[in-house]
């Protein structure tokens, strides 16, 4: 019978934080991550803590101080295990309320390096320009937050909200890209050439996609592809998708 090693089962129950200032002896935390330590998780002098450079390695800290900045002594350090070896961006259309929240949560969870909301023809949600700074600026919060819980090696990004008409010439031609749409009748297993490392997947809001959206994807080269019979909501048919990717690349 297979057994997880007590060590690999205490890693997961550290606190985990991202900051960029690592070397090979010491780590500092920013204020906001610092206040949370002290305050929050009232971490003391000696308390193990895994620290993340944000470019794929892990570090095996132990707090020395708990004062202003908190700082960490390396004990060790490791390549980070949670993130895939395909680099697979979603594009979502902007969904009603605040279930891109949802949607940039999970995603990151399940191993999207990327998510880029859009704008089509049938969103009903469109906000200004004001208001996209401040929910980019939350889904990037949302994104690092979940970053940290599920223990990924770097935090995805959340782009700027494009227009439906940027698309086609913001995926490169080597990527794999992929559409889903109600009409698709090639089921995603077809859709998905053998050795992709570079996946750029579509997905519409409540009410999907023009005929004329879906045809000017798929001349720009996408793939249109089927989740199922089922009619899955946009909050759902993402989150679906990239689990379903992750499994057929051997990253579930």
């Amino acid at each position: 019978m297979n057994t997880l090693s007590e060590e690999k089962i205490e890693r997961w129950r550290y606190p985990r934080f991202f900051t960029e200032n690592v070397s090979e002896t010491a780590a500092v935390l920013s204020a906001e991550d610092s206040k949370h330590v002290s305050q929050v998780l009232r971490m003391r002098p000696g308390d193990i803590a895994v620290i993340c450079d944000g470019k794929g390695t892990d570090y095996l800290g132990e707090l020395e101080s708990a004062d202003g900045e908190c700082v960490f002594r390396i004990l060790e350090s490791s390549p980070n295990e949670a993130e895939p070896s395909v680099h697979l961006r979603l594009f979502q259309a902007m969904p009603k309320g605040d279930k891109m929240d949802f949607i940039v949560q999970k995603a990151v969870e399940c191993g999207a390096c990327e998510v880029i909301p859009f704008i089509s023809k049938r969103c009903v949600s469109r906000p200004d320009e004001k208001q996209l700074r401040k929910k980019t600026e939350r889904w990037q919060r949302i994104a690092y937050e979940a970053a940290k819980q599920c223990g990924r090696g770097v935090i995805p990004r959340v782009g700027e909200t494009v227009g439906f008409s940027d698309i086609p010439g913001m995926i490169s031609p080597d990527n794999t890209g992929i559409l889903f749409y109600e009409c698709a009748e090639i089921p995603l297993r077809e859709a998905l050439p053998e050795f992709s490392r570079n996946i750029d997947i579509v997905i519409g809001s409540e009410g999907g996609f023009e005929p004329a959206e879906a045809e000017r994807l798929i001349a720009a080269g996408l793939k249109c592809a089927s989740l199922g019979k089922r009619i899955l909501r946009c909050e759902t048919a993402p989150i679906a998708a990239i689990s379903v990717l992750m499994n057929m690349t051997g990253n579930m």
